[in-house]
């Protein structure tokens, strides 16, 4: 399910995830495409992981690699997970693709003691100039998509997903922004990290 379409991006994303995670945790990757980011954090981070991933050739993909995953979908499925079963939730690259990003996001609250959240950011300038001089939806690394076709349903800024946060109880722990091939930590999302990043990781817990 995960719909991210730069190798370099993709690949920056997955190194700023696996940062936040902490060594031998019990990690659950919602929407693992082929698995790379579950590979990634066996090896670096020694974890116990487990994948849902929608497309069966993601499953096939991730099972061939020797990969615990499961064809679930995460707007349906994250129900038959029990509350605190994992001490990290990944969605990378995914939330955007839901057709309910807010109850899903609830769902990883209750799934999950942390949860860990990649997307591209819709508030870049980039977009912005694009969609402000031509009129048209923008394609960028990020979202390499036509309007028409498209799996991004729900597109959202750096300063919509923090106020998604608040509103569910979710304390930002860590925050980093990418911009081209460079990542930056950042304090809190604010108007300038809004406008200049393309991607976004959070590292996120519950407030309650």
């Amino acid at each position: 399910m995960s719909t991210g379409n730069s190798q370099a991006a993709s690949r920056i994303d997955l190194d700023l995830i696996a940062q936040m995670i902490a060594p031998g945790s019990r990690v659950l990757d919602v929407g693992c495409g082929d698995g790379d980011l579950l590979a990634l954090l066996q090896s670096k981070k020694n974890v116990d992981g487990r994948g849902v991933e929608l497309s069966q050739e993601g499953v096939n993909a991730c099972v061939a690699r020797g990969l615990s995953v499961v064809q679930g979908d995460a707007d349906t499925d994250l129900a038959a997970y029990p509350d605190g079963a994992f001490d990290y939730v990944i969605l990378s690259q995914t939330i955007q693709a839901t057709r309910n990003p807010k109850e899903v996001m609830r769902a990883l609250k209750r799934i999950g003691r942390c949860v860990v959240v990649s997307f591209p950011n819709f508030g870049n300038w980039r977009v912005r100039l694009k969609l402000l001089f031509s009129g048209r939806m923008p394609e960028t690394r990020s979202l390499g998509y036509s309007w028409y076709d498209t799996p991004n349903i729900h597109l959202c800024t750096l300063l919509d997903f923090a106020e998604l946060c608040e509103d569910l109880g979710l304390k930002i722990e860590d925050a980093v922004t990418v911009t081209g091939n460079r990542a930056r930590r950042i304090s809190r999302p604010g108007a300038i990290a809004n406008l200049l990043a393309s991607d976004a990781v959070f590292l996120l817990s519950r407030r309650d």
